[in-house]
């Protein structure tokens, strides 16, 4: 049986190009606004399934310097980006399971890049910056965090695919390749074993 909507009954969705912003925005709000505005109003992907088309997902950093889509080539729906501190796959585990198991993708790219910030620190000097900036009960509600930080690019990457090919949480049969994104060049590289 097909539900069909009543647009004389059903609940009218206001026209974002009409309707006036919240009094007080940051300018930072006030830029996502209007450039959602822009976007939404070309938008016509909204039939995509929630499964990623080409079955993979990419684990990466969370710098400002990276644009996944742009850099790595996605198409919306064609992929999971999951992103954090460091390009961290420990720190991604909990994404990646739902992404195997219940959205259905078989292969896992992860992609540290040059001049990161988790690489090189440790987990004193960050504690020893939240201390500073945040205090004690801060410090105290983070319960000996580890930062997850590396000191080699290329041996933080195999140490995360390592981790992922040896974790039983990771399906059996899941491809995980290793990559180093350098920011000033846009370029990629695999990383070998």
């Amino acid at each position: 049986m097909t539900t069909t909507i009543n647009q004389t009954t059903s609940p009218r969705i206001p026209n974002p190009e009409t309707q006036p912003l919240p009094p007080v925005l940051t300018p930072n709000e006030e830029n996502l606004v209007r450039r959602n505005r822009k976007y939404a109003k070309c938008f016509d992907d909204g039939d995509l399934s929630h499964l990623p088309a080409k079955k993979y997902a990419i684990v990466t950093c969370m710098d400002c310097r990276i644009d996944p889509a742009a850099a790595f080539g996605i198409t919306l729906g064609d992929a999971h980006v999951i992103r954090n501190a460091g390009g961290s796959a420990r720190d991604a585990l909990r994404s990646i399971v739902i992404s195997q198991q219940l959205l259905g993708t078989t292969e896992v790219f992860v992609i540290k890049h040059t001049h990161c910030g988790m690489q090189g620190i440790t987990n004193e000097a960050i504690n020893q910056t939240v201390l500073k900036n945040l205090g004690e009960a801060a410090l105290m509600e983070l319960g000996g965090l580890d930062w997850l930080p590396f000191q080699d690019l290329e041996q933080g990457v195999r140490d995360d695919v390592a981790f992922l090919r040896g974790s039983r949480a990771v399906a059996r049969g899941v491809n995980v390749s290793g990559w180093v994104y350098d920011v000033e060049t846009g370029k990629v590289k695999a990383v070998k074993k």
